[in-house]
């Protein structure tokens, strides 16, 4: 008899490649992001059927800002219409918004578009969705370290853990990169620790249900010891 394959618990993702699929196209590069959001709504309603209980990706990174202006622009005004736009359907399907990252450097529209569509989706719990914007793996461990030692307290690994901005949810599983790019990229450096890395050749707006379950059908055939043996793990 066959026994059930239990979904990872956790999926992050880095969406690379919007802008390399626009220009294929001979298209400006900030319709790449809006397909980009297009993938993003199909693989939000992918892991909710699957079972999966988070998912965690990487919108604009704390490096992002470096882009050209009139990309950044267009990807703020990208945000307030995207969250204006999805929230009700996220919350239809069970959908829980978090936001990760920096806020000081935002400006006060696009920090109160944040809190509003994390308040109007509080009490869902079928799915977490944490979008890391401007978001840094190192920014990450530096401010858990600084809450730290503000508090006076020791800073070990147990300490810092309770202090990440994901301390939320259960570390990642799975780790998916699209684009063909092989690196992490600043994203999630502590706690991807022990996940799963699968990196896929597709461009994010090509990034399908199929690709998705590929990703976890690598993750199943793999042996997550964690340090132990083989052998310590089958017994």
């Amino acid at each position: 008899m066959a026994v059930a394959l239990v979904p990872p618990r956790h999926v992050a993702i880095v969406m690379d490649g919007n802008g390399r699929w626009a220009q294929r196209r001979f298209l400006p590069r900030l319709a790449g992001h809006k397909q980009g959001v297009e993938s993003l709504r199909r693989c939000v309603q992918a892991c909710a059927q699957r079972g999966i209980g988070v998912l965690t990706v990487f919108a604009f990174s704390s490096e992002n800002w470096n882009r050209p202006q009139d990309e950044v622009s267009g990807l703020m005004e990208l945000l307030a219409k995207a969250l204006t736009r999805e929230v009700p359907q996220l919350c239809k399907d069970g959908v829980r918004l978090h936001f990760v990252g920096e806020r000081t450097g935002l400006s006060d529209k696009v920090r109160e578009g944040l809190a509003q569509a994390e308040r109007e989706t509080a009490h869902n719990s079928r799915l977490v969705l944490n979008v890391c914007f401007n978001y840094g793996g190192r920014w990450d461990i530096a401010q858990a370290a600084a809450q730290l030692a503000a508090r006076g307290e020791a800073i070990t690994e147990a300490s810092l853990d309770r202090a990440m901005a994901l301390s939320h949810v259960p570390d990642p599983d799975l780790l998916i990169r699209t684009g063909g790019e092989m690196r992490l990229s600043n994203f999630l450096l502590w706690q991807a620790a022990y996940s799963e890395l699968v990196f896929s050749d597709r461009l994010w707006p090509e990034f399908d249900e199929a690709a998705l379950d590929e990703a976890i059908a690598a993750f199943h055939a793999r042996e997550r010891r964690f340090g132990k043996t083989s052998e310590q793990v089958k017994a």
